[in-house]
């Protein structure tokens, strides 16, 4: 189920973007701050404490998650990158995984690896000198 976030629950902000461009980078805010608080969004309770207990850096202590939009040179497309990171970040949050139980190797699974592990012995016998009578 994809989880879609109203417009409202995030900031969008315009900043100068960093690293080469030459003169156009020091003069057109291209780059886009996107800001939004998981706390006073309208996400279900689990998801915000899933979210909040994840071990993402982009997610500040008082429950704000912060993503700098940089990659095109447009701020268009950068407004939309930023929402397409955010949409993925929730989405994935809201993902469970299902729990992997443990188990074993099949007999027949063994006795494959054994005879292919035989197999590969035997041919790199074959490659040593030959001895002469």
């Amino acid at each position: 189920m994809q989880i879609i976030i109203p417009e409202n629950e995030y900031e969008l902000t315009a900043i100068r973007a960093q690293g080469a461009g030459g003169q156009n980078v020091n003069k057109v805010s291209s780059a886009i701050h996107l800001r939004f608080d998981i706390n006073a969004s309208s996400l279900s309770d689990w998801l915000k404490a899933r979210l909040l207990n994840s071990k993402d850096n982009r997610i500040t202590d008082e429950g704000v998650l912060v993503l700098k939009a940089q990659q095109y040179r447009t701020q268009e497309a950068n407004k939309k990158d930023a929402i397409k990171r955010l949409h993925g970040i929730v989405n994935a949050a809201n993902q469970v995984k299902p729990t992997r139980y443990v188990t074993r190797p099949s007999y027949g699974s063994k006795q494959r690896r054994l005879e292919s592990k035989v197999q590969r012995g035997q041919i790199k016998q074959l490659r040593g000198k030959i001895a002469s009578e």
